[in-house]
């Protein structure tokens, strides 16, 4: 198939078109680089250099006439939307309905979207937080997410094309931007492994449900199989405090540092961890690698990385 994944040059996105090229699909990666970086995307995937809101991004749409869409670009800092929300949703809902006007009308036939799980539902009613859990998001990010389902839900009904929008958890890696505020993982393992002091906001008993990229990248494969459209989970069913994933790091790391706390902030959500039961039974879609694994392999990536800025070297 021929599909075009939005946000390639990012965390997520990049990992995405590695895969879809292993399985023999001809990919084309459109990203800004407002936040990816042109060295992640994958050397068989041909990379435009577009905004998904400007013109020249819908009329490549048009022009290609993809028969999948996989969409990772998004303006993903959650304080960002609280201080800018015409920028969120200029981005994350503008964006999308752009490439989507120009699909449609030129033969797309499925979607793949990266949502969100914890910024949807909010604080936890009850735990693990399934697709039954009340949507409560207390974010411009989370409302455009799940505005932007709401809008594939249209494009369902109206023009059949099928989607699949994928509520993850927070995702981490090898890849993972060390910097802003999302990847708690990649901010601290990169600072212990460079022997500086991790900072943990507030008193680090808020939990997360950390989910290993590669299975995010399982459930996008499995997503793209799936012949019906729908909304799932992406998570572990497992949470973790920030001080239990620092300890964690600092095992894995062999770090000689302690557990400094600065001040909290503000609004942030306390726990979210997603159940994933109802992926399993239609996407036959599970987590593989625990947090344990994950994390070795994410430091081990970390240290090779340092190591090759060190010399002067490009990511590979």
């Amino acid at each position: 198939m021929r599909i075009l994944v939005t946000g390639g040059a990012g965390f997520i996105g990049s990992h995405v078109a590695d895969a879809l090229l292993r399985h023999g699909h001809t990919v084309h990666v459109v990203d800004n680089l407002s936040t990816g970086v042109r060295w992640k995307v994958p050397g068989d995937a041909r990379f435009i250099q577009k905004d998904v809101r400007s013109e020249a991004a819908a009329a490549l749409v048009a022009e290609q006439g993809y028969d999948v869409l996989v969409h990772h670009a998004a303006q993903m800092d959650v304080r960002r939307s609280v201080e800018d929300p015409r920028f969120d949703a200029d981005v994350n809902i503008g964006g999308l309905l752009n490439v989507m006007e120009a699909g449609v009308e030129h033969g797309l036939q499925k979607v793949v979207l990266a949502s969100t799980g914890g910024a949807i539902y909010g604080e936890p009613v009850y735990t693990p937080q399934d697709l039954d859990h009340p949507l409560q998001p207390v974010s411009p990010y989370g409302v455009a997410k799940l505005a932007s389902e709401k809008y594939l839900q249209y494009y369902q009904q109206q023009y059949g094309v099928d989607t699949v929008s994928l509520r993850y958890a927070n995702v981490y890696g090898p890849r993972q931007n060390p910097h802003g505020e999302a990847g708690v993982v990649a901010i601290f393992a990169k600072a212990m492994l460079a022997g500086e002091q991790p900072v943990i906001y507030g008193d680090g008993t808020q939990t997360r449900d950390y989910v290993y990229v590669g299975d995010v990248v399982q459930a996008n494969l499995a997503a793209l199989e799936y012949d019906e459209s729908g909304v799932f989970n992406v998570g572990t069913g497992r949470e973790t405090s920030v001080n239990g994933l620092f300890q964690q790091l600092r095992a894995a790391t062999e770090a000689d540092v302690e557990q400094h706390h600065g001040p909290a902030k503000p609004g942030e959500q306390q726990r979210s961890v997603l159940g994933y039961a109802q992926t399993t039974e239609a996407l036959g879609w599970g987590p593989q690698v625990d947090l344990k694994e994950g994390l070795a392999r994410t430091v081990d990536w970390y240290r090779e990385e340092l190591a090759r800025e060190s010399t002067g070297r490009l990511s590979e």
